[in-house]
């Protein structure tokens, strides 16, 4: 999957929302790339974008996939795929993101096996997509450094202690972190 096809499919469903509901795009782990694309390709105005541990796109220009993702083993490539998400760290670092063996299973059999072409590509950064309110919501200690960057670029950071996907462990706590931060955009919005 491309870039065009991300910002296309949804910005598409952007698209379809109510209009009268001011719009919060809301970026998780690698989804984070791509909100600038997204922003572009939806008509509708967004009130925000608020990454959730989740890579943050270049300031300016292009950016690389790869090099958010450095921790992929490209040595678990097979037929130019790599294998699904949760197989490319041990079983014991896996493990403890999941509630029980049924989500893991369930999110398990949703994941795709990527190309290794969707690493090698760059995603544009359009200049201005973040004149609109940003914010950065913190989980897991690998991405306390684009928490950082976060800051550091004026946006709202704020903090639920977890592993990267703290939103299948403790999806209310989550869900009203994220209400809480993107409130008053949506305020500001409609």
């Amino acid at each position: 999957m491309r870039w065009p096809r991300v910002a296309e499919t949804v910005g598409g469903a952007v698209e379809q929302l109510p209009a009268d509901q001011p719009v919060v795009l809301v970026g998780h782990s690698n989804a984070g790339l791509f909100l600038p694309v997204i922003v572009e390709a939806t008509t509708r105005p967004v009130a925000g974008c608020l990454f959730v541990d989740a890579a943050l796109p270049s300031r300016s220009g292009p950016t690389s996939v790869a090099r958010l993702n450095c921790w992929v083993s490209w040595r678990k490539v097979t037929g130019g795929r790599l294998p699904q998400w949760t197989a490319w760290w041990d079983e014991a670092d896996i493990a403890p993101m999941f509630p029980d063996p049924q989500t893991r299973v369930s999110v398990s059999t949703e994941q795709p096996r990527l190309p290794l072409s969707y690493y090698e590509q760059h995603v544009p950064v359009s200049e201005g997509w973040d004149k609109r309110s940003c914010g950065y919501l913190l989980f897991s200690p690998p991405y306390e450094e684009a928490a950082q960057d976060a800051r550091e670029r004026g946006w709202d950071v704020d903090q639920v202690p977890g592993r990267h996907l703290h939103q299948l462990v403790d999806p209310e706590t989550v869900t009203g972190r994220i209400t809480a931060m993107s409130e008053r955009w949506w305020c500001s919005a409609g």
